[in-house]
């Protein structure tokens, strides 16, 4: 099967969780025997094309014209990618799916769609209104609208987990055998010879103090704020303690000034984008991984915690409340409860028997639930189901087209023969 994935970011170019989803799906499709080809956003000195093992990967500029917003950003970016995948079909034949990955590139895969008669298949990652609590301006809701557009556009859609499925049905209205749910996964070797590095683990905090990691992108549904206002009441409680901050994004000014109004700044270091091997050792030198998100459709970061043998604390919400069960391969909080939270990481701390078997089942449960293997074969179903429906489909306007031909002959020879009864009957009149 020839696939085209269409998506706004691919490695290097990591901005959310994206990228490593098609990353780890395109592999692993190729070693079932696909063909592979990426269109996605080039940025820095990335290559224009990479080969990318066996994995074909096409970066496109955006124009040189710098946009108003992010919207005509985006807009632009969807002319270029309909551009280069024009060229390459040209050049190799015809895909006989699209996968789009989020509404970023929506309007590339419609025109390709409408172009060459090839069904799309969309995965709805995240949605404008579950990050937002609601659609609260014009900018959300054209986001908003042309999420709707790409699942009424595409064939099947994809989402990770049942709390998604639920959320795309009722903001738009999907048929319910048209929303497949298929997890998201991690690479099971990523912490294959990967021990703490004790070098490493020392530019973050002392010996004797116990690391709680968050790591992801610094905004409000990922909840960072209420991982901070627990602090102190984790303090309290166990004082060797320190709380690592990995990641970026726009709430870093507000979270600093949130820990200094605490006085906590000596207990809470910032680390910054991490990336490469440095996620790997980040997790291993870890004692707790928290991630509190307020909104979160499935929860990668969590797996891979999982995976490096970490204790995770979870929020009750979304898919980290279907990956996590309470006390028995992880523990959960109430979303957006500082107090819960805290109890939570204070329990893993007091109890070592607990966290040892919890890290037991979580890493069990990922090798044989979350595994990429499972995920592909689950993909490439949904694809035949896409192309078999497209394929009916195309027959039925065939039909249709073909009866309506017919029916026009049908007119056709009755108006004549109607047209010669009447000179007949004239001429007899006369």
């Amino acid at each position: 099967m020839k696939i085209l994935m269409l998506t706004w970011e691919y490695p290097p170019r990591v901005v959310g969780g994206i990228a490593r989803v098609v990353h780890d799906l395109s592999h692993t499709l190729i070693k079932d025997g696909h063909d592979v080809t990426v269109v996605t956003y080039r940025e820095g000195e990335t290559p224009y094309f990479e080969d990318d093992k066996g994995v074909k990967v096409y970066r496109v500029d955006n124009y040189m014209i710098n946009p108003n917003n992010f919207i005509d950003w985006v807009m632009q970016l969807n002319f270029n990618m309909v551009a280069k995948a024009n060229e390459i079909i040209v050049q190799e034949g015809k895909f006989d799916v699209i996968h789009a990955h989020d509404w970023l590139v929506a309007y590339a895969a419609k025109t390709l769609k409408n172009s060459f008669n090839i069904p799309i298949v969309s995965t709805i990652h995240a949605t404008e209104s579950g990050r937002n609590s609601g659609i609260h301006d014009e900018q959300q809701r054209y986001i908003n609208d042309t999420e709707w557009m790409l699942t009424y556009e595409s064939s099947e859609v994809i989402v990770n987990s049942n709390y998604m499925k639920g959320e795309i049905q009722r903001l738009f209205g999907l048929p319910y055998d048209k929303i497949n749910v298929v997890a998201n996964g991690v690479n099971l070797s990523s912490f294959n010879g990967v021990e703490r590095d004790y070098n490493f683990r020392r530019r973050f905090a002392m010996d004797n103090e116990k690391i709680i990691l968050f790591l992801g992108r610094l905004v409000y549904e990922k909840g960072v704020q209420h991982l901070i206002a627990a602090m102190p009441k984790i303090l309290a409680g166990y004082h060797d303690a320190k709380l690592v901050i990995a990641g970026r994004g726009g709430m870093i000014d507000e979270l600093k000034a949130q820990v200094d109004a605490l006085g906590i700044g000596q207990k809470v270091y910032f680390a910054g984008y991490l990336g490469g091997k440095d996620v790997q050792k980040m997790y291993k030198a870890a004692d707790i991984s928290v991630f509190p998100s307020t909104y979160e459709p499935f929860g990668i970061v969590a797996l891979e915690a999982m995976l490096a043998e970490v204790p995770v604390v979870v929020s009750d919400i979304g898919g980290l409340n279907e990956i996590v069960q309470h006390k028995e391969n992880g523990m959960k909080s109430y979303a957006g409860n500082a107090n819960s939270i805290a109890d939570s990481i204070l329990e893993l701390l007091y109890d070592h028997k607990l966290c040892a078997d919890v890290t037991k089942k979580a890493k069990n449960k990922v090798r044989n639930e979350y595994n990429w293997s499972k995920i592909a074969q689950d993909t490439h179903f949904t694809y035949q189901k896409a192309i078999c429906q497209s394929m009916a489909e195309k027959q039925k306007r065939e039909i249709e087209q073909e009866r309506a031909r017919k029916t026009k002959k049908s007119k056709g020879t009755e108006t004549e023969i109607t047209n010669l009864l009447s000179f007949k009957k004239r001429q007899a009149y006369a």
